[in-house]
């Protein structure tokens, strides 16, 4: 079942959007104001810069961070299956979690 959207008002920058979403409103604006961190950092770098060009910069460092912390994920996730897996024959055949109790 998919969640109510609801409608959350948030602003970047100095302009007002609003934005039907799944996601809680207090989610909704941290989003917002981590995206207009962003573009304000960019801005306040001491290049003359368009406002445009500028949420262009902040959208390719926002998705840098995503990937970063995709891969740092997918590396833990790694970890913990590898751990698991060297974990698995110690442990007694009842809580081996296979189909015949054998490693």
């Amino acid at each position: 079942m998919m969640e109510p959207r609801t409608v959350v008002k948030v602003r970047i920058m100095g302009d007002e959007y609003t934005l039907r979403t799944e996601a809680s409103p207090e989610h909704t604006r941290a989003v917002a104001e981590h995206v207009d961190r962003t573009i304000r950092s960019i801005l306040s770098g001491g290049t003359s810069m368009e406002t445009q060009k500028a949420a262009i910069l902040a959208a390719l460092q926002i998705t840098d961070e995503l990937f970063r912390e995709r891969a740092s994920l997918e590396g833990v996730t790694g970890d913990m299956k590898q751990l698991a897996s060297d974990i698995r024959p110690l442990l007694p055949p009842a809580k081996r979690g296979d189909d015949l109790g054998t490693a």
